[in-house]
């Protein structure tokens, strides 16, 4: 019986292998960079957003083994400089809010908070989390005021997929790939081309671990809640470094990167 199970999970494997490959025959770049760039129009004119989101980051262990450490959130946005986001997770329950001068980063499960000048817009803030602090937020991309130009540089290979369905939202799929990553994006179908699911695979890391951001009830305009971008510690909070906020990101600190292969 093993064996026959084996066998059978063998041709399995070697039909999905073959209809991955049935794609590249008919995909169109150019009708995917389109449906891309009205995506990232479409965003980029809305002054108010929100969206909540669930997110799941892959890591290999020492022994090959793959485990995904997932999180559920909540992100408002107002552009130029407003930003306010929940995050849910097995090893923390952290907020962001930055009001255009200050980000306050707390972790609520702990009652300890931080406070850092940040001046500037939203897309000022993600650089600085990403580059200087080493806390990126989640599908930072997607805040930019011009996603296709912040994503499209690097890009070496363009698909259309097709359509999809992601809890029952009809939705364009599309994929890219750069020297680094491969990525893969669900825009929902119609009048409000919103990001659906982005899936980021990473190339040149041991094991190909994959980051996926699912976005759901996306608002824009009057639809959104009004929110609070000022932070107000409430009693008892305890304010410290930013360095002291231990496990603040997805990747509590516990894990240690893998080294990127050659």
């Amino acid at each position: 019986m093993k064996v026959r199970s084996a066998a059978r999970l063998g041709a399995a494997a070697l039909m999905l292998l073959m209809m991955a490959i049935a794609p590249d025959a008919s995909a169109d770049a150019a009708q995917a960079k389109d449906l891309f760039k009205a995506m990232s129009d479409y965003l980029g004119k809305q002054t108010k957003m929100s969206f909540d989101l669930d997110t799941s980051l892959e890591v290999v262990t020492n022994d090959q083994q793959k485990l995904s450490l997932t999180s559920s959130g909540s992100l408002t946005m107002v552009r130029p400089d407003k930003v306010r986001m929940v995050r849910h997770g097995g090893f923390a329950n952290t907020e962001f809010y930055f009001d255009g001068k200050m980000l306050s980063l707390f972790r609520r499960d702990q009652n300890k908070y931080s406070k850092i000048e940040i001046p500037g817009s939203v897309e000022h803030l993600t650089e600085e989390l990403r580059d200087k602090y080493r806390r990126p937020l989640p599908a930072a991309d997607l805040l930019s005021a011009n996603v296709y130009d912040a994503m499209m540089p690097d890009v070496k290979d363009v698909k259309d997929l097709g359509t999809g369905f992601i809890r029952g939202i009809e939705c364009d799929h599309i994929a890219f790939r750069t020297d680094e990553v491969d990525w893969q994006l669900w825009i929902a179908r119609g009048d409000r081309p919103y990001p659906v699911r982005l899936i980021i695979t990473s190339k040149k890391v041991a094991g190909s671990p994959q980051y996926q951001v699912d976005v759901t009830d996306f608002k824009t305009g009057g639809q959104v809640s009004s929110a609070d971008f000022s932070f107000v510690p409430p009693p008892g909070a305890r304010r410290v470094q930013p360095s002291e906020l231990t496990s603040f990101d997805e990747l509590p600190d516990f894990y240690k990167p893998q080294e990127v292969s050659k």
